[in-house]
C-alpha cells in the first residue's frame, strides 16, 4: 500500500475517532446539563430526604404509596444506600395515581407534622396488601396499622386538612407532570431519569453517579 494511501486511511480513522469522541462527550454533557436542569423541579423544601445532605449521589423517587412496585422497589433502594454508606440519599416525592391514593399521600404528609414521615411510609408500605384493595386504596383499612409508631392518630386525621398538606400535594403533581412522570415508581439520579425500569437498571444508574461523583 502507498504511503499517501496508508496516510489518508489513517486520517480517516482518527477523524471518526475523534468524531465518536465528540458525540459521546457532547452526549454526556448534555445528560449532565439536563440533570441540573431537572434539579429545580425535582426537590421542594417540604420534601422529605433520608440520609446525609452531603450525600453527592441524589435519588428522587415518585412515589404512589398504592402502588405495589412501590412497595417493592423500597427495600432495595434502602440496600443501595446502605451498600455505600454516607454516599447516597433519597428523597420522596407523592404521586397518588391510584384511586383514593390522595388520602394516604396527605396522611404522609400530615406525619412530617410529628417527625414521623419515615416510620410512617415504612409502615404504609409494609401493610399495603391490607388497605388497598384491587389498585384501589382504602384508608378506613389502614389506621389499624399505624399504631405502634408513636403516632398521635387523633392529630393526625386533624393535620391532614392542613391548607399546607394540600398545597405540598399540589406541588408534587405539578412538578411530575412537568417532568412527565407517567407512572410509578419513577426514579431520578442526580437529575438522571432510570431510561428503562427495573432493578439492574436502577443499580447501574446508581453505580455510575457514585463512580462519577467519588473518583
Amino acid at each position: 500500500m502507498k504511503r499517501s494511501t496508508i496516510f489518508i486511511f489513517s486520517a480517516v480513522v482518527l477523524g471518526g475517532l475523534f468524531l465518536l469522541a465528540t458525540v459521546l462527550y457532547r452526549g454526556g454533557t448534555d445528560a449532565r446539563a439536563m440533570g441540573e436542569a431537572n434539579q429545580a423541579l425535582l426537590v421542594r423544601m417540604h420534601s422529605p430526604t433520608l440520609g446525609p445532605q452531603d450525600a453527592k449521589v441524589h435519588i428522587v423517587e415518585f412515589l404512589d404509596p398504592a402502588c405495589e412496585a412501590c412497595r417493592a422497589f423500597y427495600p432495595f433502594v434502602k440496600q443501595l444506600m446502605a451498600a455505600n454508606p454516607g454516599r447516597i440519599k433519597l428523597t420522596v416525592r407523592h404521586v397518588p395515581f391510584h384511586k383514593g391514593a390522595d388520602s394516604v399521600v396527605k396522611l404522609l404528609e400530615a406525619s412530617k407534622k410529628q417527625g414521623k414521615y419515615w416510620p410512617t411510609l415504612e409502615a404504609v408500605l409494609a401493610s399495603q396488601p391490607q388497605w388497598a384493595i384491587n389498585h384501589q386504596a382504602r384508608i378506613e383499612l389502614l389506621w389499624s396499622h399505624l399504631e405502634g409508631i408513636g403516632l398521635d392518630l387523633e392529630k393526625l386525621r386533624t393535620d391532614m386538612n392542613a391548607p399546607e398538606v394540600e398545597r405540598n400535594m399540589k406541588q408534587d403533581q405539578v412538578d411530575a407532570a412537568a417532568l412527565k412522570v407517567e407512572k410509578t415508581p419513577e426514579y431520578f439520579v442526580n437529575g438522571r431519569r432510570m431510561e428503562t425500569f427495573g432493578h439492574e437498571q436502577l443499580r447501574k444508574l446508581v453505580q455510575e453517579e457514585l463512580a462519577r461523583s467519588y473518583r
